[in-house]
C-alpha cells in the first residue's frame, strides 16, 4: 500500500482573506475550491481503485487546525481499508477560507443551526463531488461526526447518489427536534423521500454523549429502517461525543463497512 500524506500543518491558521479559484490552485494540492471556498485536506493513499473515504469533522471553535486531530484517524481508516482517505477542514477550521462562511460556532455563521442552512449543505454536497471527481471514485464512503455527521445525512437527500456509504457518529437526522427556529432550515428528515435507497448507513453513538444523546441515534437508526435503508446502529460503551468516531468500537464498525 502507497501512504501519502499531501499536507499537513500543526500550526492552528485560517485564512480570513477572501480566496479565489484562482488563489487556491496556486495552493498546491492540499487545497481544493469547492462551494467558492478553499479548503484544505489531508490526503492517505490506498490502492483500491474507484474508492473514497472522506472524513469530516463537526463543530469547533473557530481557527481551531482540526487537520491536525483528523489526520491521525484518517491515516487509521486508510491502513485499515487501503482506500484513499481524505480529512477535510471545513470553511473557518485549519487552513480553510471563510469566503462565505465561518466556523460552526462563529458569531454571525456558527450557531449550530448553520449546518442546516440550505447554502451550505450546497457547499458540502459541492465539496464531496468535486472531491468523488478529483480522485475518479464510483463510491464515496462519507464519515462525519456531529455536525460533519448531520451535514453528510442531510448531503445524502439533497444531492443523491454522491455518497454510497455514510458513518453518522453522535449526529441525527431532524434538526427541527434538537433547534430552535429552525423554519428555514433542512436535515434529513426534509429530504428522505430523494435520498438513494442504495445508500448505507452506519449510526454510532456513545452511551454518556449528553450532546447528542443515545436516543436520538436510536430514533436516527429507526427511522432509517423505517424508510427501508440499510442501517447498522452501534453503541459505544462509555463514550462521550469528544472523539466519539475515533474509538477502537467505531472505528472496527466503519472498517468493517469499508470491507465490502
Amino acid at each position: 500500500m502507497k501512504y501519502l500524506l499531501l499536507v499537513f500543518v500543526i500550526a492552528s491558521s485560517m485564512l480570513s482573506a477572501t480566496v479565489s479559484q484562482k488563489q487556491c490552485d496556486t495552493k498546491g494540492e492540499g487545497y481544493i475550491f469547492a462551494g467558492a471556498e478553499c479548503i484544505q485536506f489531508v490526503e492517505f493513499e490506498g490502492d483500491v481503485e474507484g474508492s473514497l473515504n472522506i472524513v469530516v469533522h463537526g463543530a469547533w471553535k473557530d481557527g481551531t487546525n482540526t487537520l491536525a486531530r483528523y489526520a491521525p484517524f484518517a491515516e487509521t481508516l486508510n491502513m485499515n481499508s487501503d482506500i484513499t482517505t481524505v480529512a477535510v477542514a471545513l470553511p473557518g477550521y485549519s487552513k480553510s477560507s471563510t469566503n462565505n462562511f465561518g466556523g460552526l460556532l462563529s458569531k454571525g455563521h456558527g450557531e449550530p443551526s448553520s449546518v442546516g442552512k440550505k447554502d451550505y449543505v450546497a457547499f458540502m454536497a459541492d465539496l464531496v463531488l468535486k472531491l468523488k471527481n478529483k480522485y475518479n471514485a464510483t463510491t464515496v464512503n462519507y464519515i462525519g461526526h456531529s455536525a460533519g455527521a448531520i451535514l453528510g445525512a442531510t448531503v445524502t437527500g439533497y444531492a443523491p447518489g454522491i455518497i454510497q456509504n455514510i458513518v453518522c457518529a453522535g449526529g441525527g437526522h431532524d434538526i427541527h427536534k434538537s433547534m430552535k427556529n429552525t423554519s428555514s432550515l433542512i436535515s434529513l428528515v426534509d429530504v428522505i423521500s430523494t435520498v438513494d435507497k442504495k445508500t448505507n448507513f452506519l449510526i454510532v453513538y456513545g452511551t454518556k454523549d449528553k450532546i447528542s444523546p443515545p436516543q436520538r441515534n436510536i430514533n436516527f437508526h429507526d427511522f432509517l429502517i423505517k424508510n427501508g435503508f440499510n442501517s447498522k446502529l452501534i453503541k459505544v460503551d462509555g463514550a462521550a461525543h469528544l472523539d466519539l468516531d475515533m474509538t477502537d468500537t467505531s472505528v472496527d464498525a466503519i472498517s468493517e463497512m469499508l470491507d465490502y
